[in-house]
């Protein structure tokens, strides 16, 4: 596995180390996250992140766990704080010799001389739980921890007032109760260490990176207590955090869990990604991990979902849809595949999926076009990887439904047209590709009329359903000829000179001659509506214009409207979100755009390289949302994104087929 390690030259630049994130999640839709420096720069930075109420109703629970050594009489912090004002202080990092990913596990070594102190995070899988280790090494005794806890209780997308909430602590028996008035209880467990119960108000925590983003900025967080550790050369001492009732702790046991699953996950299955990939691949079959999630669905029963992207994003259909072949199917996690596949079957409603999912993730919202056509490219991949015959005959009418909505026509005027059978979708006001950025009532990219990748989408899940109903014994006419008809139309698309596709037809402004990455889907797609040479005009012209090291571009650079930078304010960056910033999802389609027009499977396989090095940045070990369309292609966005990882893992496991294929092996 690719190693992710970091020395002095990055530990000890401020700047470089708050950068560089790192991220453990529990399966649970919970999370934990912070930076190198352990300084906190985002709202969403804390040990214990986890949904209460509602599926992704998720809360900051406890912020911050600051050490400071006790060593030959000296009083060393192994924390680093910004502060309002811009105050610095203390300056742990300084003292941070080596930080580095064992697994996903971060792990810090700090040096004193010739002593040196180690410390581990991670979370137990299944539940609402977080542990910190240490263990002291070198020099000629013992030494003394002590441990500040800064908790919270607040919704992770927002900050808190000082005057917003209390918490009644108390200790017995190696742990540290924090109960809230709304009821909810935080456990600190430790052995071999004593606590302190001590409220106090840590006022003007400054979060950088949201002041970048144009939000508020400034977060306060709440000290319930210290725990006081006495260390022992070479033994790990720590604590857990929780809130789940009556836990067994037990440190060391969780930490060789945590790392023997994570080894596991790497190892994967026979017919999985796993065992001949490169190092960076193997990082990546640990973040894809990340993503998939146990939790409550809107139909209330429990099951599996795939979160977008951490820490901000929820589950949703479109990004479920894209992400489903390469976390799962790639990963050879085809049980989960087929969860949350028929999952998404009983929320189906008048032919579509839904978008998105409100109220703590409990009701869903239809307005998206493209989400019911990603699920038949979703379940195509299933059924190739596993010839699952039941569970097609079981969803197979859902998906006869769904065409026939599709046909006559449903929600936000999404429907087929009956002159030329392409598929036209949109209302004013209402954005419903996955270009859906909206500032206000301003809809940045509206694409209202026929987009070229619902269009190849839609001719795409028009021969996967041909092909199902041949593989359940049925008729396949019917969808075969109304494909023929859409690729015919689909002719419209095509622009002369080898300038590639329209982006959009029939819109309110007549045809869309603007060039976006859209087009590439109509290659990438295991089913194209198109010939040989047309395929190459398009992956000429997206690698002209669009193609960067991380993702292509949202738009070309030559077009008035490019914003090359992704900076601001929520305006601003809403503004330049499909206006010109770069999208990693779109590289693995271009990946395998590329091969479809060459044939050369290892050549394409070598344009997902560069994202080897973005593992080492930002989000350490995953893929960034989107990444700046100017060089030097700064990332931004989520650190971690679902369909960054997941598309770069399905490219490249296709790919790397392909080359066994053309082996014979």
């Amino acid at each position: 596995m690719i190693p992710v390690s970091f020395g002095r030259a990055v530990c000890g630049d401020l700047g470089q180390a708050e950068r560089r994130e790192w991220l453990l999640t529990n399966g649970l839709g919970g999370y934990a996250a912070g930076t190198i420096a352990t300084s906190l720069t985002r709202r969403y930075h804390g040990l214990l992140i986890t949904p209460l109420s509602a599926a992704l109703d998720r809360h900051l629970m406890l912020a911050k766990a600051d050490a400071t050594l006790r060593l030959d009489g000296r009083e060393l912090p192994l924390f680093t704080n910004r502060w309002y004002g811009e105050a610095i202080d203390p300056l742990g990092y300084r003292y941070l010799e080596n930080f580095r990913l064992l697994g996903r596990m971060p792990v810090w070594r700090f040096r004193f001389g010739d002593t040196s102190l180690e410390m581990r995070i991670w979370m137990e899988h299944g539940q609402a739980t977080t542990y910190v280790a240490y263990r002291l090494d070198g020099g000629d005794g013992g030494a003394e921890l002590n441990v500040n806890l800064l908790a919270n209780r607040r919704d992770h997308n927002g900050t808190i007032h000082v005057s917003d909430t209390t918490a009644a602590v108390t200790e017995s028996d190696n742990s540290l109760c924090v109960e809230w008035p709304e009821g909810d209880r935080l456990q600190i467990h430790t052995s071999d260490a004593s606590f302190e119960p001590w409220q106090h108000w840590y006022e003007g925590f400054l979060l950088q990176v949201e002041a970048q983003r144009g939000l508020s900025a400034v977060d306060n967080n709440l000290s319930v207590g210290r725990v006081n550790i006495q260390l022992k050369q070479g033994e790990w001492a720590g604590f857990a955090i929780t809130l789940e009732r009556g836990m067994d702790f037990d440190l060391v046991s969780s930490m060789e869990r945590f790392i023997m699953r994570d080894a596991e996950l790497v190892r994967g299955g026979s017919d999985s990604i796993a065992g001949n990939a490169p190092a960076w691949i193997c990082r990546l079959l640990l973040s894809a991990d990340d993503f998939l999630i146990k939790r409550s669905l809107p139909s209330k029963k429990s099951g599996d979902s795939i979160i977008a992207g951490y820490p901000w994003f929820g589950d949703w259909g479109r990004d479920t849809m894209i992400s489903l072949p390469g976390l799962t199917i790639a990963t050879g996690r085809t049980d989960i595949a087929r969860s949350i596949l028929l999952s998404y079957a009983e929320l189906a409603d008048q032919g579509q999926l839904p978008n998105r999912f409100t109220a703590g993730g409990e009701q869903a919202e239809y307005n998206t076009v493209d989400a019911a056509l990603w699920y038949f490219e979703a379940w195509r991949a299933y059924i190739d990887a596993t010839q699952d015959r039941q569970s097609l005959a079981e969803v197979f009418p859902v998906l006869e439904g769904m065409i026939d909505w599709h046909i006559k026509g449903t929600r936000y005027g999404i429907g087929m047209d009956p002159d030329d059978h392409l598929l036209a979708a949109g209302e004013a006001g209402v954005q419903l590709t996955w270009m859906d950025a909206k500032v206000g009532e301003w809809v940045v990219t509206p694409r209202m009329g026929k987009a070229v990748e619902i269009n190849a989408l839609w001719f795409n899940a028009l021969k996967i359903m041909a092909d199902f109903a041949f593989q359940l014994g049925g008729a396949k006419q019917s969808y075969s000829e109304l494909a023929s008809k859409v690729g015919r139309s689909f002719k419209r698309f095509r622009r002369s000179g080898g300038q590639g596709l329209y982006d959009l037809l029939d819109g309110p402004s007549g045809d869309d001659a603007t060039v976006r990455p859209n087009q590439i889907l109509a290659v990438s797609l295991p089913h194209t509506p198109l010939d040989q040479t047309t395929c190459r005009e398009i992956v000429a012209l997206c690698g002209r214009e669009l193609l960067t090291s991380y993702g292509l571009r949202s738009l070309s650079p030559r077009d008035n409207a490019y914003r090359g930078r992704y900076r601001g304010g929520v305006a601003d960056r809403d503004g330049a979100y499909h206006q010109g910033t770069v999208w990693a999802w779109l590289l693995g389609h271009y990946a395998q755009a590329e091969f479809r027009v060459t044939g050369d499977a290892e050549g394409a396989q070598s344009i997902l390289k560069p994202l080897a090095d973005h593992l080492l940045d930002a989000g350490l070990g995953s893929i960034s949302e989107i990444f700046d369309g100017d060089p030097p292609h700064l990332p931004a966005g989520t650190p971690a994104q679902a369909w960054s990882v997941a598309c770069t893992l399905d490219a490249w496991w296709r790919l790397e087929k392909a080359k066994r294929n053309e082996a014979g092996t």
